[in-house]
C-alpha cells in the first residue's frame, strides 16, 4: 500500500502498480479536491460533496488505467502489477539498484542526492504565502513557463529564413537552436574539433544526400490539404521523400509534383487501395509511434470533412481511430505476410517498418529484417500530432537520441540485423528530431500560418498547421513550397 502525496493523475499510478504496489493512496489529491468542492471551484454530483468527487476520480483514474493496460495488450491489473515494463529515463543506478532492481536505465541521471533537494525546494515553496503559482507552459507555450524548442522566437526566425532564403536569416535561426538551454539529450554533445575535416571532393554531392532524406508523416486530416501538398512538392522538388501520413492522399495528386512519394500503411488502412500502393517509392508499415506507442492515429470527428470522409472512404462528423497496431501485426508471421502483400501489389517499392526506441530493440528488428522488410525506422517520442492524448504526450515514448532510445537501438538494430540482411539492402533509419534545418518538423513549422491568422484555427494547434485557413491560405502553401526548396539549396 503505497501513501503518496506526489501520484495524482493515471500515469503516476501506473507506474506504482508497475513496479510491485497492490494499492496507492493519494491523499493530497483528495484533499485538494476536497477544498476545490467547498470552494465552489468544482461541482460535485451532490451538493458539492467531497466523497462524490472521489469517487468521480477514481472513475477519471480507472479508465486512464484502463487505456494504459490496453497499449500493452493487458487486460487485467494483476498482469501489469510488478512487471516493471517501462524504460526509466533520468535517474542514476544507485537509484535503479534499491529501488527499481533489474529494469534498464541506460542514460543515468538523478541521484540520491538531487532528489532531496527537489523535495526539500518543493516542501520550503509550498509554505511562501508570496510565492505565486508556476505560470505551467507544460504542453502550449507560455511566456514565463517552461521552455519550448519551438517557442515563438525560433518559429519567427525559422519562417523568415525560409522567406528569404539568406544564409544570414538561417545563421539567426541557427543561433536561436543552438544557445538553447540543454531539452534533449543531443543538446550535451558537441562536434569534436580535433579531428581534420574531410576534402569537399570526398563528400557525396548534396543531390545524393538529399535524395535520402525524407519530412516525417502526418496525414491528411491532421495537416491540411494546402500544408500536405506544399510539403509534398517541397521535397520532390529537392529530390527527397515526403511522408503521406496513414490517412490516404488524394488520387488528382498522383503523377504530380503533389505526391507523397512515402505512403504509410497503419492499422486503420484509411486510403489504402492498390492506386494508393502503385504510387509510392516507399511502402511505410507504421507498427507503432513513437509520440504514443501501442495507439493508433487517431482523427476527430469535427476534422472529417467530406473531403477527407472520401479519401478515407468514412462517413463526414465520424471519428476515425485506428486500432492498436498490436491488433493487427501480433507477431513476426503476421507481419511478414502484410510485406509479401504489399510487395505484391508494387514490386519496386521498398517496404519499411516503422518501430518505437526501447531497449532490446534490436530483437524485434532482426525479426523485421527476416520479414523481409527493407527499411526499419526507429521513432523517439518526438512528434505526435495534436490529437495525441495528453497523457501519451507526457508520459509515453523514449527519447531517440545518443545513448538512449533510438541511436542506441538503431546501433543494436545494425548489429543484429546485418548479418541477416540481404546484400546489405536492410538499413536502418533514426526519427530523432534534430535540431536547425535537419528537424523533420522543420517543413511543418516554415510552412504554419501567420499569427493574425490563428483565429481561423478550428483547434488548439498553435501553428496552425492543421486548420482550414482563409482563401489566401492556398497561395501561401504554393509558395511556401517554392521557397522551401529553393531556400535549401541557397543554404547548402
Amino acid at each position: 500500500m503505497v501513501e503518496t502525496g506526489s501520484a495524482r493523475d493515471a500515469h503516476h499510478m501506473a507506474c506504482l502498480i508497475g513496479v510491485g504496489a497492490t494499492a496507492v493512496y493519494p491523499y493530497l489529491a483528495y484533499q485538494t479536491l476536497a477544498a476545490l468542492g467547498r470552494a465552489g471551484v468544482v461541482d460535485g454530483k451532490a451538493g458539492n460533496e467531497p466523497a462524490e468527487l472521489g469517487r468521480s476520480y477514481r472513475r477519471g483514474i480507472k479508465k486512464g488505467l484502463l487505456k494504459i493496460l490496453s497499449k500493452m495488450g493487458i487486460s487485467t491489473i494483476a498482469s501489469y502489477r510488478a512487471a516493471q515494463l517501462f524504460e526509466i529515463v533520468g535517474l542514476k543506478q544507485e537509484v535503479v539498484d534499491l529501488c527499481f532492481p533489474g529494469m534498464v536505465s541506460r542514460i543515468q541521471g538523478a541521484g540520491f542526492a538531487e532528489l532531496e533537494a527537489e523535495a526539500w525546494l518543493l516542501s520550503q515553496r509550498g509554505w511562501l504565502e508570496a510565492e505565486e503559482i508556476e505560470p505551467g507552459g507544460r504542453h502550449k507555450y507560455v511566456h514565463g513557463g517552461e521552455y519550448h524548442m519551438y517557442n515563438p522566437d525560433v518559429i519567427a526566425s525559422l519562417q523568415r529564413a525560409v522567406r528569404s532564403g539568406d544564409a544570414a536569416d538561417y545563421q539567426a535561426y541557427a543561433d536561436h537552436v543552438d544557445g538553447r538551454p540543454a531539452c534533449t539529450l543531443r543538446d550535451l554533445l558537441k562536434l569534436r574539433d580535433d579531428v581534420a575535416p574531410a576534402a569537399l571532393d570526398a563528400v557525396e554531392p548534396a543531390e545524393a544526400i538529399l535524395a535520402r532524406f525524407d519530412s516525417a508523416g502526418m496525414s491528411l486530416g491532421a495537416l491540411s490539404p494546402e500544408a500536405h501538398e506544399a510539403l509534398a512538392m517541397a521535397m520532390n522538388r529537392l529530390g527527397a521523400r515526403s511522408n503521406s501520413g496513414e490517412g490516404g492522399e488524394d488520387p488528382a495528386r498522383h503523377g504530380t509534383e503533389k505526391r507523397s512519394k512515402i505512403k504509410q500503411v497503419a492499422s486503420g488502412r484509411f486510403g489504402v487501395t492498390p492506386e494508393y500502393l502503385v504510387n509510392a517509392e516507399v511502402l511505410q508499415i507504421k507498427i507503432a509511434q513513437g509520440a504514443k506507442p501501442g495507439e493508433g492515429g487517431q482523427l476527430p470527428g469535427h476534422k472529417v470533412n467530406p473531403m477527407i470522409a472520401r479519401l478515407r472512404y468514412a462517413k463526414p462528423g465520424i471519428g476515425l481511430i485506428s486500432p492498436p497496431p498490436h491488433h493487427d501485426i501480433y507477431s513476426i508471421e503476421d507481419l511478414a505476410q502484410l510485406i509479401f502483400d504489399l510487395k505484391e501489389v508494387n514490386p519496386d517499392a521498398l517496404v519499411s517498418v516503422k518501430l518505437v526506441s526501447h531497449a532490446g530493440i534490436g530483437t524485434i528488428a532482426a525479426g523485421v529484417v527476416k520479414a523481409y522488410a527493407d527499411l526499419i525506422t526507429v521513432s523517439g517520442y518526438d512528434g505526435g500530432t495534436g490529437a495525441s492524448p495528453l497523457s501519451s504526450i507526457h508520459h509515453a515514448g523514449t527519447p531517440a537520441g545518443a545513448g538512449a532510445g533510438g541511436s542506441a537501438a538503431d546501433a543494436a538494430s545494425e548489429r543484429s540485423a546485418a548479418p541477416r540482411a540481404r546484400a546489405g539492402r536492410r538499413r536502418p533509419e533514426d526519427r530523432p528530431g534534430r535540431g536547425q534545418g535537419r528537424d523533420p518538423w522543420a517543413p511543418r513549422v516554415s510552412v504554419s500560418a501567420p499569427r493574425r491568422w490563428w483565429r481561423w484555427a478550428a483547434s488548439t494547434c498553435a501553428s496552425a498547421i492543421s486548420t482550414t485557413a482563409p482563401p489566401a491560405w492556398r497561395r501561401r502553401m504554393r509558395a511556401c513550397a517554392r521557397t522551401i526548396s529553393s531556400a535549401c539549396r541557397k543554404w547548402r
